[in-house]
Formats: C-alpha cells, sequence, structure tokens
C-alpha cells in the first residue's frame, strides 16, 4: 500500500515526478470510443464506491455522482475530456491521492531505461518560493554544478518550456490545501524536465543572484540513484545520502533520502550502525514525498526502544496500528540497540505522506524535534488500479491519524521551530535548516564541520 504522493506531479496536460525519463512535450490528445469512456469513467466510479474509507461518502450521493460522471464521460470527445470529467469526480471528495497517471505515461514508464541504460539528469533541486522557481541545491559533480548553476538562481526556462506562465496559470486562484497541493506537483513536474538519458542535451536559462540572465546548455550526467519500479507506475528514482560530520566532541550523523522504497533500508540500516555513537542524527526528509508507508514501522525501531504506537490507518471496516518495531541487530546479524542519542527531523512544503507521518509520529512521542517549514498535508493510505482505457488511478483507500488522533490530511506537519526557505541564505550557501538543528544538537558541530560520506552510492550534498 503506498503512503506516498507518487503520482501528484501527473499534472492535467504535461507529464513530471520524480521519475526516470519522460517526454517533455504534452500528452497527445486522442480521441476516445463512447463505450469505453463510459466504461473507465464507470470503472474509477465502481472503484471508489468499493474501497473509500468513508461509507458516507463525505456526504456526497455517490450514485448520483455515478450517474453525472458516467454522463460527462459518454460526452467526451477525447480522453483529455475523460480525465477531465473523472478527476473532477475525485475533487468532489476533496482528499489527495486521488489521481490518474495517463496510458501514455504509462507505456513510457514500462520502456524507460532499466539498469543497463544510463539515467541522466542536470543535479538540480528545485523549491518554490514567493511565487517563483527558485534552485534550493546543486549537486556537487553534477552537469549543473559543471556549467556553473548555482543556489539561488530563478529557474526561467526548461527546453522550450517558460517557467513564469506555466507558474502564474497553474496557482491562480488558489489558496489553503489546494494551493499547496498545486505547488507540489508543479515542482515535481519541472524537476522530471530536467531528467533524461546520459548524454541527452538540455538548454535552462536561470536569473542569477545579481538579476543576469543565465543560459545554459548542459549534457545530462550519468545518475546513481536507483531505479524502482512499483506496479504500473512509472519508475521512481531513489537516491540515498549519508553522511557524517565530526568535531572534537564527537559526531553527528545526517541521512537524507527522496522515497521510502525498498533500497533505503540497507543503506538505511548501514547509516544507522555506524552513527550509533554520535551524540545526535539529523534526517533529512526535504523534498521526500513518500513511498511505502509500512516502512516507518522498521525506521521507527532504529530510534525507539519499545513497540509504540506511530499511528493508526483506518480502512473501510477495518484498523491498522503502525507500531514501531525496535531493532536488536542491524542487517548483517551485529548487535545493535536502538539509537538513544538527539534525532532531529527536517521538512519541508514537499515532505509529503510517508515523511509526514514519520515526523508527527516522533515529534507527538517526543522522540524527534521538527524544524523546517509545514509539510504538505497529502497523507492518506492509496492503492493502484488499471481502467480500461489504459490509464492507471490512484485511490484512496484509508484515513490515517497520528498517534494522539490528529488528522494529517490537509494539515500536515508543523515544525518545533519553523525555518522560511531564504533566497538570500541559498545564494550565500546556507543552510539554515540543517544550522538550526546542529544547533539544537550541540557541542560545536557545524555545516562546514568535517565531513565523511560513508554509504554506498551516497551523493555528496552541499550542507
Amino acid at each position: 500500500m503506498l503512503g506516498g504522493a507518487l503520482l501528484l506531479a501527473l499534472l492535467a496536460n504535461e507529464l513530471g515526478a520524480q521519475v526516470a525519463p519522460v517526454p517533455r512535450g504534452p500528452i497527445a490528445r486522442r480521441a476516445i470510443d463512447s463505450a469505453l469512456a463510459v466504461a473507465t469513467a464507470d470503472s474509477a466510479w465502481a472503484r471508489v464506491k468499493h474501497t473509500y474509507y468513508d461509507t458516507t461518502f463525505r456526504g456526497l450521493d455517490w450514485e448520483a455522482v455515478g450517474a453525472e460522471v458516467r454522463a460527462r464521460a459518454a460526452r467526451a470527445r477525447d480522453e483529455r475530456e475523460l480525465r477531465a470529467a473523472i478527476t473532477a469526480m475525485f475533487d468532489r471528495l476533496g482528499e489527495s491521492h486521488f489521481a490518474l497517471v495517463p496510458s501514455g505515461a504509462v507505456e513510457h514508464g514500462r520502456a524507460a531505461p532499466s539498469e543497463e541504460d544510463s539515467l541522466g539528469t542536470a543535479g538540480i533541486e528545485l523549491r518554490l518560493l514567493r511565487g517563483r522557481v527558485v534552485v534550493s541545491r546543486v549537486v556537487p559533480g553534477s552537469a549543473a554544478a559543471g556549467a556553473g548553476v548555482r543556489a539561488g538562481w530563478w529557474l526561467e526556462r526548461v527546453g522550450a518550456l517558460e517557467v513564469a506562465p506555466l507558474v502564474r496559470t497553474r496557482l491562480a486562484s488558489l489558496d489553503g490545501a489546494a494551493r499547496r497541493l498545486a505547488e507540489l506537483q508543479l515542482t515535481l513536474s519541472l524537476a522530471a524536465r530536467t531528467h533524461g538519458r546520459a548524454g541527452e542535451r538540455l538548454r535552462l536559462a536561470f536569473r542569477d543572484g545579481r538579476g543576469r540572465r543565465r543560459p545554459v546548455r548542459l549534457v545530462l550526467r550519468r545518475d546513481d540513484a536507483e531505479l524502482v519500479r512499483f506496479g504500473p507506475l512509472p519508475p521512481q528514482l531513489v537516491r540515498f545520502e549519508s553522511r557524517r560530520l565530526d568535531d572534537a566532541a564527537g559526531c553527528v550523523g545526517v541521512v537524507r533520502f527522496n522515497a521510502w522504497m525498498a533500497p533505503v533500508a540497507p543503506r538505511f540500516d548501514d547509516a544507522m550502525a555506524e552513527y550509533r555513537h554520535c551524540r545526535g542524527v539529523i534526517l533529512d526528509l526535504r523534498g521526500n514525498v513518500g513511498g511505502v508507508a509500512a516502512m516507518v514501522m522498521g525506521v521507527g525501531g532504529y530510534v525507539l526502544d519499545s513497540a509504540v504506537s506511530l499511528g493508526t490507518m483506518t480502512t473501510r471496516g477495518a484498523a491498522l496500528r503502525y507500531v514501531a518495531n525496535p531493532r536488536r541487530s542491524d542487517r548483517r546479524g551485529r548487535p545493535l540497540a536502538p539509537y538513544a542519542g538527539e534525532l532531529a527531523i527536517l521538512v519541508d512544503g514537499m515532505s509529503a505522506s510517508t515523511s509526514e507521518i514519520f515526523a508527527a509520529a516522533m515529534q507527538v512521542l517526543g522522540r524527534a524535534r521538527v524544524f523546517g517549514e509545514p509539510t504538505a498535508g497529502q497523507a492518506l493510505p492509496a492503492m493502484l488500479a488499471p481502467l480500461p482505457n489504459g490509464d492507471v488511478m490512484q485511490h484512496v483507500v484509508g484515513d490515517f491519524v497520528a498517534p494522539d488522533g490528529r488528522r494529517l490530511e490537509a494539515r500536515g506537519v508543523v515544525p518545533n521551530v519553523q525555518i522560511q526557505l531564504s533566497r538570500a541564505a541559498l545564494l550565500a550557501g546556507r543552510d539554515e535548516v540543517l544550522r538550526a538543528a546542529l544547533s539544537w544538537i550541540g557541542g560545536g558541530a557545524t555545516a562546514t564541520s568535517r565531513a565523511t560520506a560513508s554509504t554506498r552510492r551516497a551523493t555528496p550534498a552541499t550542507w
């Protein structure tokens, strides 16, 4: 079962997510047979009818909703109009984690590079800041780093796509939870356009700290992230980074990964074994949109010494408590007690779903202090189902509450220490959120302390 916002970046007329290379143009509009359109809409409606956790459908007459969506599907002239009808049905429930993956994206995902092929990336991370898209991080050794791109630069163009008009269109008249969701979708969509095959050329344009336009042409370089396939979803790039900061007082471990997927587990185990004697561990979940929700139980066991509740998932007719599974040995069978030092968790508006579930549990239990910006508020368990037209739907099957009974959907996690993203800090090369966490842990470690990248396939980060 997914607890991640893995489909949130599949927008109405363009592909995007933290996935393998995707077409940079819009999905083609294809005519659709009326009978197939109705069958597809009815299948999506029925899936919700039989699996949605709230049998009152939030006060909606679901039979009437079904009649409406079938009528609208019968009038659909093409697949885009059909998807709009189904999406409008989803929107009536007012929940995140309802989404459609167009059949073209599914087909493209199946044809994405395998392990033997070389994946490429520009090596930048993006965030929305004051209505503009900013480079929040440049990976050392990446194509962008080699081209002189710097954190804090505004992104103005990707390929032929002008960014500002897209941002204005996507965010127009939105506020609250709807705007946060749109911002998450938009940022992931743009990030996807900086991925491709190694050796592929990409044109970008930025605005630097002095207001100068900086056109850049670069060649995408091989990406060390692992390619993970999850059912019919486009493949997901999973990155894990581990970094140890040493000073006279000892060490602080910093761990970062972008998705809660299987390849993270052995690397996290290795990192926690190495950092077991450090006075603090920082778990950086900024930009982590989620993944497999059940992983929070295993990860929680590395920092909790008892089988305490991490929250409860409620589905139709059942309730499942997520419970920490305390670790007594590492993956090689060596003794390993749960970590007892200070734990800091870093989050931002792109920390979603499983990341929110974990951060909320650690915060409520008093096990961790959370730093950064409020999270996305997109925290519902979901599943995938194919539709007759070849699309895949993600549909909500449960609700989730933190250990204190607080619902995370549309609320998110509010950090103990709130620190807003600052362009001035980015341009100066300062990570204010990391600095605040290190200051709280104490002992003299700073973002410029001697660091050792220690985990296999770790990519050194600019801290």
